[in-house]
């Protein structure tokens, strides 16, 4: 009993100073003013922006952009997106995934042959493309004969309808983490999505069949092939779409910015500086807030794309950044 009762006291003892310890730690910590900062604003108090691959050049901004947005609400909202690399992941586990062309071109149904060329095609023109020190209006005429030498190859493959379906299920081509939820949570808040895409319409919608959904709020520009009634592919449908076209040219004779004229206010989703141009046919816009997604060449692009979008994303495989905007709003 003895025994027991000076470990007790001992216990006691040891407690008593390491609560005696704390206390006047902290009360240092107190007095010395290096209290945690308290977070007033909303781009404070998101936890997706304060990573370390976030870049947001004008902070105030995007503190203004965001009030607006979340104060407006849903009823004004419309999405406008890209597609590869944009909603599709860049990379996963160190191999690139396949965008909407690379579908076929990495497919089995393709000839070596044809592969041979859509290769050489890719190593000539894809610098081209990501080249910083070009202008746009320098890079449109490549990227004319980029899509149209490289839709030639794929026509002279003879695809056939069904053949979208296993060339798609046996690529790697992949969303990103948080896809599916906001393509839903857009779905459920009535909120119309557009996607506008450089690539092949056909497989884009195939590639978000089977790892997700295709909704009634969704809208697809992009380049469509045009089947025979014997389902043979036989060219493509209506006019060239791609990196650096992506504006209301490519909605030419279509309502559709014109039936959401009261959706003023656009979240923007790009990987490229042509994507930027997404909403250029968007009448009477009052907000624009701008993602970039920087997937490639990232030290010689990180500056520019700064200036251009109002957040860069950088290596990032998910939509964590705007499905927490897209939260706030919804």
């Amino acid at each position: 009993m003895a025994r027991t009762s000076g470990w007790n006291t001992t216990a006691a003892v040891m407690t008593g100073a390491a609560c005696a310890l704390a206390g006047a730690a902290l009360a240092g910590y107190l007095l010395s003013g290096r209290r945690p900062k308290k977070r007033t604003k909303i781009i404070e108090m998101m936890d997706e922006l304060q990573k370390e691959n976030v870049y947001i050049k004008d902070k105030e901004r995007v503190e203004k952009l965001l009030c607006q947005l979340i104060q407006d609400g849903k009823s004004k909202l419309q999405v406008i997106t890209d597609f590869d690399y944009t909603i599709t992941r860049w990379a996963y586990k160190g191999t690139r995934v396949a965008a909407s062309f690379n579908v076929l071109e990495d497919s089995t149904l393709v000839p070596e042959s044809k592969k041979q060329i859509l290769d050489e095609l890719r190593d000539t023109y894809y610098p081209i493309e990501i080249n910083a020190k070009m202008t746009i209006e320098e890079k449109i005429p490549f990227m004319m004969e980029w899509w149209t030498k490289a839709q030639s190859a794929i026509v002279a493959c003879n695809f056939r309808r069904e053949d979208l379906t296993r060339a798609v299920r046996e690529s790697n081509a992949m969303l990103r983490e948080g896809c599916d939820w906001q393509f839903h949570a857009l779905h459920e808040h009535s909120v119309p999505m557009l996607i506008f895409s450089a690539g092949i319409g056909d497989i884009l919608e195939e590639i978000i069949k089977q790892h997700s959904q295709m909704y009634a709020n969704m809208r697809v520009v992009s380049n469509y092939m045009d089947f025979n009634h014997d389902g043979m592919l036989v060219g493509f449908k209506g006019d060239l779409v791609h990196t650096y076209n992506k504006n209301e040219g490519a909605l030419r004779n279509s309502d559709y910015f014109t039936t959401l004229k009261e959706r003023r206010n656009i979240i923007l989703m790009g990987d490229s500086m042509g994507d930027l141009r997404m909403a250029d046919g968007v009448p009477n816009m009052q907000q624009i807030l701008k993602i970039g997604f920087l997937n490639d060449n990232i030290e010689e692009r990180l500056e520019k794309y700064k200036e251009a979008y109002d957040i860069v994303l950088v290596s990032d495989s998910t939509m964590d950044v705007p499905n927490a905007i897209l939260k706030k709003i919804l």
